[in-house]
């Protein structure tokens, strides 16, 4: 053991052990009712992915979770708009627990609740799944960003959709994890826009893989998936712009259906796509819906537009975390700026009437 000191963990400072999945599970269950209308839930949106179920699919919330309480209050305010729409769309609230950080900064409410550097994750860990218990015992759905590809067994089973990315989508680890979720799964494009690696991570994820991972003990276990065909594109712009207009869908839904691949896609109205202005969120959805209506008046059928996504908190803006966190602005996003909650409500009301 001495010998292995020499050469193994040189920049490790520390090692703590962490609540098993099945600990966590079984501290924090779920009645059936809420599994039945994750189910449901799950089936719906397979059904708008097959084309089957022509409402769009709109996943909406806050950039990220930081404070649950505030969480809690959107959900509120969130689920009768949904249930009142939900005959001409489908609307999953947008609950991300997890944020990939291009250099350095604030992973999210998992990996450090606390934001302020004590990565307390068994805490962040209970605080994510109650969260999305609470929300689901609301009748509202649940969508979230996967980055460590251990999160899902301990709130995986609470979730009817789960994004990949821009920075793992490419992500060897992320496609066989996206393979095995029970979960439908979009793939966004890249950061620099190319389209093709979320492509072809849809056709990764649609075969089975056999990987290293963990199981409910939290024990080191080999994997083996049956591939998950519930998978679709998510165009999020790139570094050379937007990629939402019509000959931008048309262009990537051929190239989907020359790879064998349902030609049906879901558009990100933040990120490059708004030039990072949550403002031009507006402009970005609009459009949208606009191209929607338009395939239907052509009488073209369903659209090759399946669902669009908004980040959308109480207040807009966004803002830094501060030093003494009860500087903390309310319903302020502390990632990417947001839209607010009555700019929100009045997009997908005026989209209902539209549709």
């Amino acid at each position: 053991m001495d010998e292995l000191q020499r050469v193994s963990d040189l920049r490790v400072s520390s090692v703590q052990p962490l609540i098993r999945p099945s600990e966590l599970l079984e501290a924090m269950p779920v009645n059936a009712q809420v599994y039945e209308h994750v189910i449901r839930v799950r089936q719906a949106i397979h059904q708008i992915l097959t084309g089957v179920d022509q409402r769009p699919l709109v996943i909406v919330g806050p950039c990220s979770i930081h404070d649950p309480d505030a969480a809690m209050a959107y959900a509120q305010r969130l689920k009768p708009v949904a249930e009142s729409l939900s005959d001409r769309m489908m609307i999953v609230m947008r609950v991300y627990f997890e944020k990939p950080r291009t250099t350095i900064g604030w992973k999210g409410l998992i990996n450090d609740p606390e934001m302020n550097g004590s990565f307390d994750m068994a805490r962040g860990l209970r605080l994510a799944r109650q969260l999305l218990l609470d929300i689901n015992q609301l009748g509202l759905a649940t969508a979230s960003e996967i980055l460590e590809p251990f999160t899902p067994q301990y709130i995986g089973d609470l979730l009817a959709w789960v994004a990949i990315g821009a920075r793992t989508t490419e992500s060897q680890t992320h496609r066989q994890m996206a393979s095995g979720l029970s979960t439908p799964v979009g793939f966004k494009n890249s950061t620099d826009g190319n389209t093709r690696v979320a492509i072809d991570a849809m056709l990764s994820a649609a075969n089975p893989h056999t990987f290293l991972g963990i199981n409910e003990s939290g024990e080191t276990s080999i994997v083996a998936t049956t591939g998950n065909r519930d998978t679709h594109l998510i165009l999020r712009g790139g570094s050379q712009g937007e990629n939402y207009d019509e000959s931008e869908v048309v262009s990537v839904a051929s190239a989907l259906q020359e790879a064998g691949l349902t030609p049906r896609l879901m558009v990100d109205c933040s990120h490059a796509n708004s030039r990072k202005n949550h403002r031009r969120q507006v402009v970005v959805w609009s459009d949208l819906i606009k191209q929607i209506v338009q395939a239907r008046e052509k009488g073209a059928g369903q659209s090759m537009i399946l669902g669009a996504m908004l980040e959308s908190h109480l207040n807009a803006g966004r803002q830094d975390i501060p030093e003494d966190l009860s500087d903390l602005q309310y319903g302020v996003s502390v990632t990417d700026a947001c839209i607010d909650w009555q700019t929100t409500e009045q997009l997908l009301r005026e989209a209902y009437e539209q549709l």
